[in-house]
Order: C-alpha cells, then structure tokens, then sequence
C-alpha cells in the first residue's frame, strides 16, 4: 500500500547521567537535582543515544511492514532499515535526561506546523500521526485532495478529548486511533482503536501489553508503535485479532534502536502461539483424574481469623510454618495437581532451603497464585466486586518469571431478597472475563470463581437459579472478551440452601441440582471444573462432592479445590505449635485421601 503519513518529526536525544551524586544538589527533603545554573560544572555523560521520533515513527514501522510509506513535506526516507533524512530536516528536539530511575524532559515551547504537500503519486491511504498539530487549514487541503483522489482513504491518530480542529476527523476518517478511551457521545468512525497504557481495544477485542520502562522509550513512542502496527497490518487484511497480537509483540520486543520487521514478528507470533498452545496443557494437567487442587491462598484478614480462633501468634513466621506443614506433606503429589498460593507464600521457604514454589515444581505439583486483591462494595450498594484489574498484567508476568502457571480470581454473591442484582452478576462477570484474558495472554490458566455465599437463608431452588444466572453471564462475557475455554477453569459453589435456611440440603438433592445446572449452563469446550467447599463442614463437602460426580457422566473434568474441608483438621491439630507437625499432617492426609477417594464412582 501507498501511505502517506501527516505529522511532525521529533528527534529524541537520550542522555543517561552518571549516577554519582557529585554533579547533583540535594534539597532537604533528600531529592538529587541537578544544577542548571551553568556555572562551569562538568557533567558526566556515560551514554547518548537519539531517535527519530513522532511521525518518524509510523515511517518506519509502515516501511518495516512493507508498505511505501512518506511522510508529507519531509525529505526523510527509510533505507537499509533506518530512517535516513535526506537533508537537514527541520525536526524538534526534545532531550531526555536519565539517571537511575529517574528521567526529565526538556522540550521547547515552539510546535512547528504540519506540513502539507499534495503528493505526485496515487495515495492509497492518508495516516495522520497524533504529533500533527491538526489545524482548519490542515483539514481543508486534506478534504480538498480527497475530492480529487476518491479511491483514497484516511486514517487518524487522536487524543481522547479531540479539540475542535480534530473533530472534522470523525466525518472523512475509515480508521481512528485514540491516545486513551473515546467519549461514548462522540460520533464514531467506522473502526475506532483505543491504546491505553496497558491495553489495545478494537471492537470486541482487547489485548494486553507491557512495556517495563515507558519513561525511557517514551510513551508516545510507545503508543505510536502500536497503532502504526495495528494500522499496517490491517491494510493486509489480516484478523483484528492478528493485528494487535503483533501490535503486541513490536512494542515488547522493539528498543530505541529500532522497531521489528514483519518477518521477524510472525516468527515471534508463531512462538507465542506455540507457548499460548501449551496453557491448554497446562489446564488438562490440573485436571488430571483422580487428583485435586489445594486452595492455600487465604489473604491476610482470612488467615488472621483462622489463627485467631485457636490464638495463634499471626506472624510471618507462624504464616510459613502453617504453609509448610501442608506444602510439606509427604506425597502431596499423589493428591492434588495443584496448589494455590497467597502472594506472601510463594516468597517464603520450605525446610530443604528452596522456595515453595521451586518446592512444589520439583515435586511434579503445579503452582498457582490468588491475584485478586479482595472484595469492595459498588457505589451506593452493600453488593460487591472485585479488585485487582490495575496492574495486573504486569503482576501476572512477575508471576510467570517466578514459575507459577495457573491464576484464580474470586467473585462473591450473596442471596436476599434483592440480591444479587443484574447489575452485580454483569460487572462481576466481566471483570472475571478481564482476569481471564489477561491471564492467558501472560501464558498462565486462568481459574474463575464465582461464589454464591453459603451462609445465607435461601432454598435450594433460590441457588439454583441465582448459580444460573451467574454461569450464564460469565460464559457470556467469557465469549465477548475471546477467552480459550479449553485453557480455563471454572471454580464454582455447590447448589444447596443456605446455611441459615431451616431445612438443609440432603447430598443426594445437592448432587442432582448441581449436576443439572452445571450440564445445562456450562459449554462442553471448558477445561474443567473444580468446587471450593464454601463454608460446608468437612465431612459435608466430601459427601457432597461425591453426590455430584454420582449424576454423571460430564463432558469436562470435576474435581475438589477446598481450603477448609482440607485444611481445617490440619490447622486445629497444629494449633500453632511446631511439635504437632506430624500429627497435623496426618490429619491433612486423612482428608486428602477422603476427597480423592469421593472422586471414585
């Protein structure tokens, strides 16, 4: 394609400082500055480095993807993979001083105007670059070459609060590329990609990217990159999917020496894919036969109400030694494929010197982690939600690099007379989906748990169809946001009646009532299914789980992932003394054995 590019060309000049303090002034609050009174002072540079940037950018990444790209009114060519001025171009500069972590910007006042230049060649595609300063006058020679060129079309890169002189955009562009979240009144172009600065969304896909320093390869840089991949693949008529996935890759694996050539990125999509591939494996793991999962993923306020109850000390200390007792059991690994962790414990160590994670890996057990960040009320409601979305990408791929391979996302409902609201089950569900998302873009299975709160005062049939409900919005919003369900995992509650409802549920009404809403709201495509014991007594969940697996056959894998029914013998015959380990394992075991065995029909 022939693309003609409309922008100013910045020059980035990167000089890196040394990080001795003797050129720098401390203030009283301990802050290094640096002095500017240029008074004879030498500074230190030990590395300088510049780029071309601002439509400079787009050049390259156009040209790099194939395309004859020029930029308007500007001897700059791209030759032999660089971005090459032909002349001394008029380009403004902006210096980027680092030292350590910290990074400054000086940059001039002076925004030098868009040049315009009807070209000499047939245009297949105007691209307007966010550092073009859009003016009347810019739309009007612009709109004036379009009624001369009709095959010719317009894309445009904007900022989310378009000023008045970009609003004309939105009538004469096919394509928009917004720097943030386009207001809902405003009138849309036909395609319309939003960057934000952990996220690409075009239509009903959202992919997920991360740059660990955007303050060093600036985040204009960043988003440029972006959306000139986006931009450019597209034009080959590849899936939106595609394009962002490679959008992705470019920026993660570009640098201030350059951006990655096309070849090279399907290269690296291929080897994504093959890695994307194995979370499926990864899912058929966990869900082995005949095994479980163990939840030993209590934040800090639930495993202080555990500890307080037998008036533990809770303490670091005291946490690991609890965690050892069960990470430690001997033949774990004949019990459980998994085990889900708190934050805390995947830092701690087992007694042979090796973190648990590294402990469990070794051990033939794949480690997983709680990512959700707990619950917290909706405006104006006593219903909740979740948190955790904000940077949890980069803590899922923190995660990665620590060895854990599955995640889990917890969401609570609880049943009244007006509750849960619609309102409630939607916003819940597609934060679950998000999680979900997020998840397998960083390689790691995502586990998905809806809970409806046993203790309540509700009937069987009052689960029921709340249980429905919340599957069928989940699955919903599993669809929107393109999630594998061949690489997720579904951690549901049992259907039964409350825990304060008068007349409790038989195990053989809880096994047919939640068979039938599973087989009916549940696609067959799930990796498989797992129940969290939610408050039931120990014995209560094992015969339950049995029940179910009784109104088979299923069409995905079931089995156990309790932290009480598991944990609770354990916890009360260790009681936080170090002397009871054996008999506290002994007591885990026993339990491990009773739910692997109810998994046997």
């Amino acid at each position: 394609m022939n693309v003609l590019i409309v922008g100013n060309i910045f020059k980035d000049v990167y000089l890196r400082l040394d990080e001795r303090l003797n050129n720098f002034e401390i203030d009283e609050q301990g802050t290094p500055w640096l002095d500017f009174a240029f008074n004879g002072s030498n500074y230190n540079f030990f590395r300088r480095s510049s780029i071309y940037g601002g439509a400079a950018i787009a050049l390259e990444v156009m040209n790099r993807f194939g395309h004859d790209a020029h930029i308007a009114g500007a001897r700059l060519g791209f030759v032999g993979g660089e971005v090459i001025p032909n002349d001394q171009i008029a380009a403004g500069y902006r210096y980027i001083l680092c030292r350590g972590n910290k990074i400054a910007y000086l940059t001039s006042n002076d925004r030098k105007d868009t040049v315009w230049a009807n070209p000499n060649e047939a245009i297949d595609w105007i691209y307007i670059d966010h550092s073009a300063g859009v003016t009347p006058e810019l739309i009007r020679e612009i709109k004036n070459f379009l009624s001369m060129s009709s095959h010719t079309r317009v894309a445009a890169y904007v900022s989310e609060n378009l000023t008045e002189a970009e609003k004309p955009l939105l009538d004469i562009a096919s394509m928009l590329f917004v720097d943030g979240k386009l207001s809902h009144d405003i009138k849309r172009p036909g395609s319309v990609c939003e960057i934000s600065d952990s996220e690409i969304v075009l239509g009903e896909v959202t992919q997920t990217w991360r740059v660990e320093r955007t303050d060093l390869m600036t985040r204009s840089t960043t988003h440029s990159i972006i959306a000139a991949s986006v931009f450019s693949y597209l034009l080959y008529g590849k899936s939106v999917r595609e394009a962002l996935k490679l959008a992705k890759l470019n920026v993660e694996n570009s640098s201030l020496s350059g951006t990655i050539s096309l070849e090279k990125l399907k290269n690296l999509a291929k080897n994504y894919d093959d890695v994307e591939a194995d979370i499926s494996l990864v899912a058929a793991q966990l869900m082995a036969t005949g095994k479980g999962i163990l939840a030993a993923d209590e934040s800090g306020g639930s495993i202080h109400k555990k500890f307080e109850q037998l008036n533990i000390l809770d303490d670091e200390a005291h946490r690991r030694d609890y965690r050892n007792i069960l990470i430690g059991t001997p033949e774990l690994e004949r019990y459980v494929n998994g085990v889900i962790l708190f934050d805390e414990t995947t830092r701690q160590m087992s007694d042979d010197g090796r973190d648990f994670v590294a402990y469990l890996t070794a051990h033939g057990i794949i480690p997983g982690i709680k990512v959700d960040q707990g619950l917290v009320n909706f405006a104006d409601s006593n219903e909740k939600y979740t948190e955790g979305l904000d940077g949890l990408s980069k803590r899922l791929d923190d995660y990665y690099q620590q060895g854990l391979r599955f995640a889990k996302w917890r969401a609570a409902f609880e049943i009244t007379n007006d509750t849960p609201s619609e309102m409630a089950i939607t916003k819940n569900a597609e934060i679950l989906a998000k999680y979900a998302k997020a998840c397998q873009q960083a390689n790691i299975v995502p586990i998905v748990e809806p809970e409806v709160v046993y203790d309540g005062n509700y009937t069987i049939e009052q689960c029921a169809d709340v249980t429905s409900k919340i599957l069928d919005a989940l699955f919903d919003e599993l669809s929107k946001a393109n999630v594998r369900l061949d690489s997720c995992i579904l951690k549901c509650n049992m259907v039964l009646a409350g825990k304060q409802y008068p007349i409790q549920s038989t195990a053989e009404e809880v096994g047919r009532a939640t068979a039938n809403i599973l087989k009916t709201h549940v696609p067959e495509t799930l990796a498989g299914i797992v129940f969290l014991s939610g408050g039931q007594t120990v014995e209560q969940a094992t015969e339950n789980l049995h029940a179910v697996l009784l109104n088979g056959p299923f069409p995905w894998p079931i089995t156990f992932s309790f932290a009480r029914a598991l944990q609770d013998p354990a916890l009360f015959a260790w009681k936080g003394d170090n002397e009871n380990i054996d008999k506290a394992r002994v007591a885990f075991k026993e339990r491990l054995i009773a739910n692997t065995d109810a998994l046997k029909v």
